[in-house]
């Protein structure tokens, strides 16, 4: 398509970082015009997308995509969070049943030449057995029950399913790492924001973070190459929670894992952070991926490094206050068997469950 023509269809727009990554898209000398999606408007500057009121999970979608003559559709409508979403039945009638809509109104519109999806390194899971690096052949150890990892399993299995049916269509599939950055606010993130940084005894995740810069960047990429296939998108290098925690310059409690359950559903009912229980997993093991086909294929370096990304987002952090320290010091003294005190250097052990960007990173 020659350049200044694509008309690109972005989902998901009303949560920051959609916005935010359709007001890129929109920037990139390829692409024409830029419609957002979602059931409520977005809060900030959309810029020069266009913004439409639609709900995916209705085949009104499909209307919109004829209407506007979409060549190009992002999906980035998959969310982490069953709190921003008004629980978890509705979480995964938003991520599964709305993609399923969205692909059948894509599947039925001959306008529609790329599909571009924004899913995480999540379908991975994270576990004892697994490899160093997850390749992109590669599947999870034990497949997803529950939660968000199996929506996002579910969302994949739809995805190759359309390409099957419709393979005139481009399909890029864009597996990020946690995306972290000043404006990023995501269960990862609250997470790190916490005055003190409950761990989990005896054990040190493997982490991996995408820049939010760079999944900006990542997506404008995709959108103008025309590059098919699946691909890990992560920042260079492997950092150790426990090295995460220092150069945050939190103090941590490293805990049982039942007894950092047992915290992370207090702070949950108390909308101090959204701890999911499912991804305890994550910040218990952490998971690296290999990104030699991202360079190689795709052809995209991200500018940020793991170490670098950490380090811009901590720089966004307030100080924490004596108070706040002794509060969730104290709430996690009552639970049994809980050390006490905290370690201003942090611990060896990785940390609870949080896991998963604004819309699964």
């Amino acid at each position: 398509m020659a350049g200044g023509d694509k008309v690109v269809l972005v989902t998901g727009v009303s949560r920051d970082l959609g916005r935010r990554c359709a007001r890129a898209i929109a920037e990139h000398p390829s692409v024409r015009r830029v419609i957002g999606v979602d059931v409520v408007p977005p809060r900030g500057d959309v810029g020069d997308v266009s913004f439409v009121r639609a709900d995916i999970r209705n085949p009104v979608i499909a209307k919109v995509i004829a209407k506007e003559d979409v060549d190009t559709v992002v999906h980035m409508s998959v969310i982490a969070t069953p709190g921003s979403s008004g629980g978890r039945t509705t979480m995964k009638e938003l991520n599964v049943i709305g993609t399923m809509q969205l692909l059948a109104a894509c599947q039925k519109a001959p306008s529609v030449t790329d599909l571009v999806v924004k899913s995480t390194t999540t379908v991975y899971g994270a576990s004892s057995r697994d490899p160093a690096m997850f390749t992109e052949d590669m599947n999870p150890r034990g497949a997803p029950r529950t939660g968000y990892a199996k929506d996002v399993a579910e969302i994949e299995g739809y995805v190759r399913g359309f390409a099957r049916r419709r393979s005139d269509v481009r399909v890029t599939m864009l597996r990020c790492a946690n995306v972290i950055g000043p404006h990023v606010v995501s269960p990862l993130t609250s997470y790190f924001r916490l005055p003190v940084i409950p761990t989990v005894l005896g054990f040190d995740a493997r982490l991996q973070f995408l820049h939010e810069d760079d999944l900006r960047a990542v997506l404008q990429h995709a959108v103008a190459s025309d590059v098919p296939g699946t691909f890990n998108i992560a920042g260079d290098g492997i950092m150790m929670l426990s090295q995460a925690v220092r150069r945050l310059q939190r103090p941590s409690i490293p805990m049982p894992g039942f007894a950092v359950g047992s915290l992370g559903s207090a702070l949950r009912s108390a909308r101090v952070a959204d701890f999911s229980p499912e991804q305890k997993s994550f910040l218990t093991y952490g998971r690296g991926v290999d990104t030699t086909l991202m360079r190689d294929v795709l052809g995209f370096e991200p500018r940020f490094t793991t170490a670098e990304a950490l380090a811009d987002f901590a720089a966004s952090l307030t100080p924490t206050g004596g108070r706040a320290e002794r509060a969730l010091a104290g709430l996690a003294e009552r639970l049994p068997s809980t050390p006490a005190t905290t370690d201003p250097t942090g611990p060896t052990g990785p940390t609870l469950s949080l896991a998963g960007g604004d819309s699964g990173g």
